[in-house]
Order: C-alpha cells, then structure tokens, then sequence
C-alpha cells in the first residue's frame, strides 16, 4: 500500500522533507481518555497487548486525535520473554513481574526461541491489522527490546533499581550472558522481521537499560547484539527501505560507535545536546529526539520555545525525527501534547528550505 504521508521514513533515510516528522514513544497510552477506556474495557494491560483487534484501536487513537506522522505497534518490550515461558505478569504500581526469573545456566538451556507466527501470533496478526486499517495514512514502526534490555528483566524477574543480579552474571559468569544475549538476540532479529512481513515499515530497538552499563560493558553486552540484530534484519520490501532505529537510553556517551551499528537513525533522550549530537555523528545517521517528556507540564508557549530550541539545534536539512527523549507521561494534557505537535508543524519547515 502506498504511503499518502511518507515524511518520517524520508527523514530517516535523511531524504529531503518539506518539514520535520513528528511521533511519540508511548504516544498510544494512559494520557488520552479514549485509552483508558479501551483498558477498562479489556480488564488487563495484558488482556490489551494480546488482543489484536484492542491493539489496532488504541495504536490508532493518537493518529485520529493528532497529526503524527507515524503509528507505533502497541504492544510490550517483554512479549518474547514471556513468549519463553517465564510467566509475564503486570502489578498495578510495580510493573512487570516474572513469575520464573533466570538464576543458572539450565534456566538458559531450557529457553526456546518463540516463533513469532505462534507463541507472538498476537502481536504480528496486530501489526497487519493496524496496517490495514491506517490505509496508507501513516508509516507503521514495529518494535523490540534490545538483547540486554530483555535480559535484566528476564534475570531480576522485574523492574531494578540497580540490576545487581544481571550485572552480577556479567562480572561473575560472562560467557553465561552471551549464552542468553545470544539466544535473545536470535530471537529479536526473527520477532522484527515477522513484524516487518506483516507491514511495519520501520522497526525500533529499545535498548532502555544500555545506559547503566560502562563502557567496556555496552560494547560487549549490548551494541554487539544489537549490530547482530541489524545484520540479521530485512531492509527493502517490494524496492522501499525499511530504517531500524537504535535507541540506548543514557547512550550519549557511545553515540560515535552507535552511529557505526548498521541502524538508520539514533533515538535520543533528553540529557544531551541534538547539536552536539549531529556535530559527532555527521552524515552518517538519522537522529530522533530528544524534548525532555517532563517539559511537557510546562505552558503551551513554553513548550513551543523548547520545540523551537531544539529544532534550531539540529539547524538546516534532513535527518531530524521529532520525539520525546522518552516516552510520554501518563498525566500529560493531551493539549498539551498537541501544542507540541502544532509547533514542531509550525517551526520546522524554515529548516527545510533549499
């Protein structure tokens, strides 16, 4: 199907724009009202993820309020672990909880590697669904966690403060952890490429905890795995590209050896400079970013300076996402939201001028 909207995956590919692309990490989520209907109405969070049909509506609800220029798949990072069989659960107020962590070696042995057309059906039949049903209007991006990502989850059976016990495993029993990164990392590279046979026209690995490595350590235990995965990925369906995004959180530091992984584009977040950043990483990636989510308490005049900052900052030509540097807070005003939206349209254009 031919995208009518196609600007996000040009700026991606840092093709000429008539004016920056903008979309949200979490834009479908517990800020708007018709959300939190939709979840009353499926009784779980997971009930949602696993409905396909509740799943297309509440991925499309941004779209319909706001004019984003593209869909993100609604669905969890940690669909592939539970896919493995450590019993994903959600507790209101605590998050995610697995009720079988990794602790050894025979945990690892034991994992199986999910096919996503069977145990993650759910998920693709939601990314075909959602495809159908945007009709060309929007770009649709398919997602994962990284490797390492999955992996604190999977050995600390939930949240961390600290991620003593994947860590731990790091420091302790290293080849133990390239066992599991490598059987994640297979299994992400195949998850993306169902997704991406199923109609997403660009994928994004959210390598959210690479930043609480050192450096030694996000080369060896993330960036690797995540290049395997960009290696293992489709990249042109029917003659159009498909870009993958890389986005570490609190990855500043590394942004020169991301830009070199093989992705199309970096995420940002908001604790570095996008003018710095595209001074480091020249012409060699698209960059995605970086408001701080919190600014969006702010005014909406506020709100329109920080946009124009950070636009002015990335300056003249292609290669700019608008985004949050994270996903957006579940008590943000949706006008608010809007008023980003409306200044970014308003903004950008001047940088895109010949």
């Amino acid at each position: 199907m031919t995208l009518t909207n196609d600007c996000f995956i040009r700026a991606l590919l840092r093709q000429p724009v008539e004016r920056t692309p903008v979309w949200m990490m979490r834009q479908a989520g517990r800020y708007l009202p018709e959300y939190r209907r939709v979840r009353e109405q499926a009784g779980s969070f997971m009930q949602l993820c696993t409905n396909p049909e509740l799943a297309c509506e509440v991925a499309l609800q941004p779209l319909e309020r706001f004019p984003l220029d593209a869909a993100i798949l609604f669905s969890d990072i940690l669909t592939i672990p539970d896919a493995m069989g450590l019993g994903l659960d959600f507790f209101e107020g605590e998050g995610p909880r697995f009720e079988r962590p990794i602790a050894n070696a025979a945990d690892i042995q034991r994992l199986p590697i999910p096919d996503p057309e069977t145990e993650l059906r759910y998920v693709v039949d939601a990314v075909r669904l959602i495809k159908q049903n945007l009709r060309g209007k929007a770009p649709l991006i398919g997602f994962s966690g990284s490797p390492w990502t999955l992996a604190t989850y999977m050995i600390e059976g939930g949240s961390s403060r600290d991620f003593r016990k994947a860590k731990r495993m790091i420091y302790d029993e290293p080849a133990l952890m390239h066992k599991l990164l490598d059987k994640l990392a297979t299994a992400v590279g195949a998850y993306l490429n169902a997704q991406i046979a199923a109609g997403a026209d660009a994928v994004m690995l959210f390598d959210t905890w690479g930043g609480t490595l050192t450096p030694e350590q996000y080369q060896a235990f993330s960036l690797d795995y995540a290049q395997r995965i960009r290696a293992q990925l489709t990249r042109t369906v029917n003659g159009r590209s498909i870009p993958a995004i890389l986005f570490t959180k609190g990855g500043g530091q590394w942004l020169e050896a991301m830009a070199e992984s093989g992705y199309d584009a970096l995420g940002l977040d908001w604790t570095l400079s996008i003018a710095d950043a595209r001074r480091r990483v020249g012409g060699r990636v698209a960059l995605q970013g970086n408001l701080d989510p919190v600014a969006l308490y702010a005014s909406p005049e506020v709100i329109r300076r920080e946009v124009g900052a950070i636009l002015a900052g990335f300056g003249n030509g292609t290669g700019h996402v608008f985004n949050l540097g994270h996903g957006v807070h579940p008590d943000i005003d949706p006008e608010h939201v809007g008023a980003m939206i409306a200044a970014v349209h308003e903004l950008s254009p001047q940088y895109h001028r010949e």
